[in-house]
């Protein structure tokens, strides 16, 4: 054991003595260096349930804002229970349809919009952002917000997309103009709508797998 009267100097130089182990040169860019194989992602852990989520991530603008409004669900796994430690992020565009490109999302200042947001669920496996409704991001596509899941036992992150039911002939044309939607079976489409549930408030739930399954999406590299 060390000897807790020796002063910290002899400590360290008797560690700097301990040769570091020796590299075997014919390893590197082999196999077992990976040789540039991709190694999984990590799954959502108890320290990234703690680490990820900053101060006011939820909060894409204030609540005081003219145009605020609330997006929020629940995240349920394959039997119908919720998840309880789940992170989700969201990206869009601004009311009118304009994707910024400004800094700060990690740093809110009350002012700045970014389209970025980051909340972790709570033990009822609920999520809540404050933003504004998206305008669409080109002629004739209907408004989206991108939704982001991190879940324990996911070996990557999910994807989706959370739309807005239509409140005219209008938005109804969108729907079917968009690029995504008429893709996904009618049958399955509800999962990418969301629910108007009050005044300027909009609940999207989001189903892992099993019954109600939400549509998930892939992207190419």
């Amino acid at each position: 054991m060390t000897d807790v009267n020796r002063t910290i100097a002899e400590q360290a130089e008797e560690f700097d003595t301990i040769a570091p182990p020796e590299l075997d040169q014919s390893q590197i860019g082999s196999a077992r260096q990976g040789d540039g194989i991709q190694t999984p992602s990590q799954t959502v852990g108890p320290f990234f349930g703690y680490a990820l989520p900053y101060e006011k991530g939820w909060e894409l603008v204030p609540g005081h804002h003219p145009q605020a409004i609330r997006f929020h669900g629940t995240v349920y796994d394959g039997d119908g229970a919720v998840v309880p430690d789940a992170i989700i992020e969201i990206w869009q565009a601004d009311s009118e349809g304009v994707l910024s490109t400004q800094l700060g999302s990690l740093e809110p200042d009350g002012y700045t919009f970014t389209g970025f947001g980051r909340t972790s669920v709570n033990l009822a496996g609920h999520f809540s952002f404050t933003t504004v409704k998206p305008g669409a991001v080109a002629a004739g596509a209907a408004p989206y917000i991108l939704v982001t899941i991190f879940a324990r036992g996911l070996t990557h992150h999910l994807f989706t997309r959370a739309y807005f039911p239509p409140a005219s002939d209008a938005e109804s044309a969108a729907h079917e103009g968009d690029r995504v939607l008429p893709a996904v079976p009618t049958e399955r489409r509800a999962t990418l709508i969301s629910v108007a549930d009050g005044p300027a408030s909009y609940r999207f739930d989001i189903r892992m797998q099993g019954v109600g399954e939400t549509v998930f999406l892939d992207f190419d590299d």
